[in-house]
């Protein structure tokens, strides 16, 4: 009964939030930065009013992760984040229940409070040769710009250094995008992870694109 009553109270609190939170992910966008661009020189439109000599601006495309599955809650406690009038809220939610219970839901979050996810994915990526961390890079690289969509870790296990991508939950889910990539990563294998970032919310839209203006140096004129 109390495992269902924390479902129930979830439930209604990701509903309540998602909204607030897609909106969000444009402001974080435009602190989202290209390999090799400074604080300095990426910055949402509004943010670059005046350019130094030397230097020009251009609009590039980033993109961001959407919100992802129960991470709304983590940390928090569902009677406590509630929208209220109270609080500025259009609505109001009431609960009227036992002390206990909100006991419960207390002692039960600080008991999980570091507990990780586990999970699987699948690596694209596994060798030890003198030329593994550049191919590691390269094979990062290429999986980032075709599936933008899909998180990918690269790490080094002395002494290999393996690509691994996406999160599940399930390994079913796992061999959805196995089988979606073989083609091109013929070496590819699911693996078991003790711990996993959370799924997206919506797997068909895990990345947010947006579009930031980055500040570059123009070239310097060569004299003869």
């Amino acid at each position: 009964m109390f495992r269902k009553l924390i479902y129930a109270a979830a439930a209604v609190f990701l509903l309540l939030s998602l909204s607030g939170r897609q909106s969000s992910a444009g402001q974080f966008a435009g602190s989202r930065l290209f390999p090799g661009v400074s604080a300095e020189t990426a910055a949402p439109d509004s943010a670059v009013a005046v350019i130094p000599d030397g230097y020009a601006v251009r609009d590039s495309v980033i993109y961001v992760p959407a919100p992802a599955a129960d991470s709304a809650l983590v940390g928090k406690n569902i009677f406590m984040v509630l929208p209220s009038k109270v609080k500025g809220n259009p609505a109001d939610v009431r609960v009227h229940q036992s002390p206990e219970i909100l006991s419960a839901m207390n002692s039960h979050f600080e008991a999980n409070r570091g507990k990780s996810v586990s999970g699987y994915r699948v690596r694209i990526f596994f060798d030890n040769k003198q030329t593994a961390r550049n191919e590691s890079l390269a094979v990062m690289n290429k999986f980032s710009a075709e599936y933008h969509d899909i998180p990918v870790y690269r790490s080094y296990v002395n002494p290999y250094f393996k690509v691994t991508v996406g999160d599940f939950r399930s390994k079913s889910e796992a061999m959805q995008l196995l089988r979606r990539i073989r083609n091109e990563f013929p070496a590819a294998f699911i693996v078991k992870e003790k711990s996993i970032s959370y799924p997206a919310i919506d797997r068909n839209r895990a990345m947010i694109a947006d579009t930031v203006r980055i500040m570059y140096r123009l070239p310097e004129e060569i004299v003869l």
